[in-house]
């Protein structure tokens, strides 16, 4: 016979999974399920419109599901149950020692297959992947940028936020060069808005990329860049861009901060 203490815990997880789905439904607010969609392009997700807070706040009454379990949130339709995953995978990674930090990267890695909105990259791949390879070697995410998914493209280029913060930002503008050439509208943001975080900690390192690679950027990504520049140098940077694209423009302005 199996031991009463056993059969107790398979039992508990068994209606964790369960309950932490009845959780997010008892959130769920239709007004807002609409307003999220509208975030969201050509996807077939169902949204029950739960915040981010609230998130926030199921993942810690429901840290403790398993990776099983998370593995099954992750695997749904419905973008809020993905997005509690996520939530609970960074409380984990954030409150685990050194071993529990490593298999969580691990099982991030294996079922990043799961991930697939913007979001969901954003809420977990700084927070794991930056977070874990910070003193690694970054090899990784150097295979995930040339990956054709986009998602793992994303997480390549996301994931070097945390590097950033913390003084790194070589990683950031090699990973960016690697998708320069990108046709994904969510890579142009994704990669601009790094080239912004690398000008927050390190100026002169953002406008060396800026006068090397502006001219063949996708306007997009500029745009997101040079976000916090005064508006004349932005207009500048612009023009620039615009120079460069015409057939006729043999010069184009440099500007200097």
């Amino acid at each position: 016979m199996r031991p009463p203490g056993k059969r107790g815990r398979v039992s508990k997880h068994r209606l964790s999974l369960p309950e932490a789905k009845r959780s997010l439904r008892r959130l769920a607010n239709s007004r807002k399920a609409r307003v999220h969609r509208g975030f969201f392009k050509q996807t077939d997700d169902a949204f029950l419109g739960v915040t981010a807070p609230q998130i926030r706040q199921l993942a810690r009454q429901y840290q403790n599901l398993s990776l099983a379990a998370l593995r099954e949130l992750m695997k749904s339709r419905v973008h809020d149950e993905r997005s509690l995953a996520h939530a609970i995978l960074v409380r984990k990674f954030e409150r685990g020692d050194a071993r529990a930090q490593e298999r969580i990267f691990h099982f991030y890695i294996r079922n990043r297959k799961f991930i697939r909105s913007w979001d969901g990259v954003d809420d977990s791949a700084p927070y794991i992947a930056g977070r874990y390879l910070l003193s690694r070697k970054k090899t990784i995410l150097y295979e995930l940028a040339r990956s054709a998914s986009l998602w793992d493209r994303r997480i390549a280029i996301v994931s070097t936020w945390w590097f950033i913060r913390n003084g790194q930002t070589i990683d950031t503008l090699k990973i960016v060069r690697m998708l320069l050439k990108d046709e994904e509208d969510l890579i142009h943001k994704a990669t601009g808005w790094m080239l912004r975080e690398v000008g927050k900690r390190e100026l002169p390192a953002l406008n060396h990329f800026l006068r090397e690679h502006a001219h063949e950027m996708p306007r997009t990504a500029l745009r997101y860049a040079i976000e916090r520049f005064p508006l004349n140098e932005r207009t500048i940077w612009l023009q620039r861009k615009s120079l460069t694209q015409s057939p006729r423009a043999k010069t184009s302005p440099r500007p200097e901060r």
